[in-house]
């Protein structure tokens, strides 16, 4: 961040964060953004600020979610909390999607392909930098690959992004030691930086792109004071001090080395194969092909939806499942997630948001399993492990 015309910052406040949704709703873009429902923070379509989680705090361990309140004298921060069960794939990858569909016509049957297109443009409102890292990520797989995908190549193309700077660490956040946040650096077209005292709330506000500076020209506001970027740099690098988690350095030489330690057993052991990591995984692309049928038979669709390496069944080929055990599978996920996704796509499969340990039902912290997986086999068998 700096103050000099290179990269000018500018100081709004809440008004000026609305217009800013009044400005690109007026620019054709739909606004996604983090909202509460069900008890949690989710990604939802929002017009006002009004709809967004202010004073709501997250409370996030193993196996453990809570929302909480949280005021700065009479101030209620918009983006105290840090990331919920939604990830922004729903976005850009959706859960479920229709691939095309065959109508049965008096000249036989005619089969339609669906297409991602008649969308508007959405712009992605607190997108963090994690989750940024795990958009390029996806976009490794799905849109620069040797096979794009053409629905994620067209709701990618033509997404803002409004990224926010993390003002603390959830407690299973671990992106600082995956080089992948919290401060957000590249990929967004505007970020903010909250800044909230009892006297006021504000953001300090950076543009990333020739689009983004557009948008920040025309907010109502004043140039950011070296003050103002100090306090930001700083609270960003206090936040990157106080990580829940920490994955180990050399997590994919550990996983590699490893394929045969007895602690896979152990930990399939707690593992309930459920696959609500995966689901809430970030960068987890992997999908089924599923054929409805219309029950007067004149019609049939085929959609793809999410899966997970979890699922006994995502393995299966004729005879039986290649992975039929918990080990296999808990293995098959942890190491192309850490190891073997840096060969096929030059990047670690995580970015460590957290999500997956905070959402793991019995609480397994993937940073600790590594650590495990790190520990020589003969001081596993000599203490009993």
């Amino acid at each position: 961040m700096q103050a000099d015309g290179s990269n000018p910052a500018r100081v709004i406040f809440k008004e000026g964060l609305q217009v800013l949704l009044d400005r690109l709703k007026a620019a054709g873009y739909q606004v996604i953004g983090p909202t509460v429902r069900e008890g949690a923070i989710v990604y939802r379509p929002i017009d006002t600020v009004a709809a967004l989680p202010a004073g709501i705090v997250d409370e996030q361990a193993p196996g453990r979610y809570r929302l909480g309140e949280i005021r700065v004298g009479e101030q209620r921060p918009l983006f105290a909390h840090v990331v919920g069960p939604d990830s922004w794939k729903r976005w850009l990858h959706p859960p479920q999607q229709l691939m095309w569909r065959a109508e049965r016509k008096k000249r036989g049957i005619v089969f339609v392909s669906a297409s991602a297109g008649g969308q508007p443009p959405r712009a992605l409102l607190g997108v963090r930098a994690c989750e940024i890292a795990a958009m390029r990520i996806q976009d490794r797989v799905l849109a620069e690959g040797e096979w794009p995908d053409a629905g994620y190549r067209e709701r990618r193309k033509g997404v803002f992004i409004v990224a926010v700077n993390c003002g603390r660490a959830g407690g299973s956040c671990f992106c600082a030691s995956m080089g992948m946040g919290p401060e957000v650096t590249e990929g967004f077209d505007l970020a903010l930086t909250e800044q909230v005292d009892a006297e006021s709330h504000r953001f300090v506000v950076t543009a990333g792109s020739p689009s983004g500076q557009r948008f920040l020209d025309v907010l109502p506001g004043q140039p950011a004071s070296e003050e103002a970027l100090r306090r930001a740099r700083e609270q960003t690098a206090k936040t990157a001090a106080h990580m829940g988690r920490e994955m180990p350095a050399d997590a994919g030489s550990v996983l590699r080395a490893s394929l045969d330690h007895p602690h896979w057993e152990a930990v399939a052991g707690r593992c309930l194969h459920c696959g609500n990591c995966t689901m809430v995984c970030p960068t987890c692309f992997c999908t089924s092909m599923e054929e409805r049928t219309a029950l007067d038979g004149k019609g049939t669709e085929r959609w793809r939806q999410w899966d997970s390496c979890f699922n006994a069944s995502f393995s299966y080929l004729h005879g039986g499942p290649i992975r039929n055990s918990g080990a296999a599978r808990y293995r098959q996920w942890l190491t192309h997630k850490l190891a073997h996704w840096e060969a096929q796509f030059g990047t670690a499969g995580c970015s460590g948001c957290g999500r997956c340990v905070t959402w793991c039902p019995v609480g397994i912290d993937i940073t600790e399993e590594v650590r495990a997986l790190g520990t020589p086999q003969e001081t596993m068998r000599h203490d009993g492990g």
